[in-house]
């Protein structure tokens, strides 16, 4: 074992990374700007392609464009020259990835996606390379140094590839005005669709389960609504149904602290006006936030000025929203 400090090496790593992609500003250029615009104009699908490592970055690239509103998949290009170029279509356009921008397995692709009449976006590390120069456009991902000691193994040349599809990514993202439910609708399983997906009338109690009491109630049969359905809150009603306030656990402690004898004073004395609501349409998550914000569990949900339910954060949290 060398005597090398791991540290000392990571740092040197990071740094070499990080200047590298720094580097990427000063060439998001016109000819991005052109990139960006074949993508947006493409009546299919972006194909990206690229060899070993450059594959890997590839094929994370496809799968970024295709969730955030550009279609997009991986194809291999060893695959490709064997059957899989059927899966290219004149309508589609290849992104194409090789640092040296002479791989023989992409470069090999090149006359038959001329003879379709496919777009072709090279990110090359290479300005001069076959790739680079048969492409309708030249993205350069080239760097200064591997962070590889020995220059070899693709480290610092894979991250620059990575961020600048990244950076084609999002802005298709912004200049489609791809929105949070757009992503969701890409993203339905798990905790993220759940998060963007879930509206607060999916969770909330309704009907039999919703407590709620007019202000004339006495506090006592007040108490008893609020123990017995489990939710730490009662609605506040007029005779016709429409929303007044709250009472809350809180209310009930201020109470006590004012020596209010709770055997003969009604709901409305105590109550919570103006309290805080959502609507049945809001998203889940946006509810959390509310709960968060003012330091309360649970929350009327109201349409108007008609109380339709309650969502408790215990809810929330059982949906994986939280």
């Amino acid at each position: 074992m060398r005597d090398i400090d791991p540290i000392a090496s990571a740092l040197r790593t990071i740094g070499l990374e990080a200047a590298a992609v720094q580097q990427l500003a000063t060439r998001i250029d016109a000819d991005f700007v052109a990139a960006c615009r074949l993508i947006l104009d493409c009546r299919g699908r972006a194909i990206v392609t690229g060899m070993g490592k450059s594959g890997h970055i590839a094929n994370k690239i496809a799968a970024t464009l295709a969730s955030t509103g550009t279609p997009a998949f991986f194809v291999h290009p060893g695959e490709a020259s064997h059957g899989d170029l059927g899966m290219i279509t004149r309508d589609d356009l290849v992104i194409a990835l090789s640092n040296s921008g002479e791989t023989t397995e992409v470069t090999t692709l090149i006359p038959l996606l001329k003879r379709l009449g496919v777009p072709l976006i090279a990110l090359t590390g290479a300005p001069d390379s076959l790739l680079a120069r048969t492409a309708d456009v030249h993205l350069d991902v080239s760097v200064a140094q591997e962070a590889c000691p020995l220059g070899l193994a693709p480290t610092t040349s894979t991250t620059a590839a990575l961020v600048m599809g990244d950076a084609l990514a999002v802005a298709l993202l912004e200049k489609r005005g791809f929105s949070a439910e757009d992503f969701a609708f890409s993203h339905p399983g798990g905790k993220l669709g759940r998060r963007l997906l879930l509206k607060v009338g999916d969770v909330m109690h309704g009907g039999p389960e919703f407590p709620r009491v007019t202000e004339a109630t006495p506090l006592r049969d007040a108490l008893l609504e609020m123990t017995q359905k489990g939710f730490g809150l009662t609605a506040v009603v007029t005779t016709q149904g429409e929303l007044l306030g709250v009472f809350t656990d809180g209310d009930l402690r201020r109470a006590i602290d004012h020596r209010i004898d709770i055997n003969v004073a009604r709901v409305g004395e105590v109550m919570t006006r103006n309290c805080k609501t959502v609507s049945s349409e809001m998203l889940a998550a946006e509810a959390l936030t509310v709960m968060e914000d003012n330091k309360i569990t649970a929350l009327v949900v109201a349409d108007g000025n008609r109380p339709a339910g309650v969502v408790h954060m215990h809810d929330l949290l059982r949906a994986g929203v939280i």
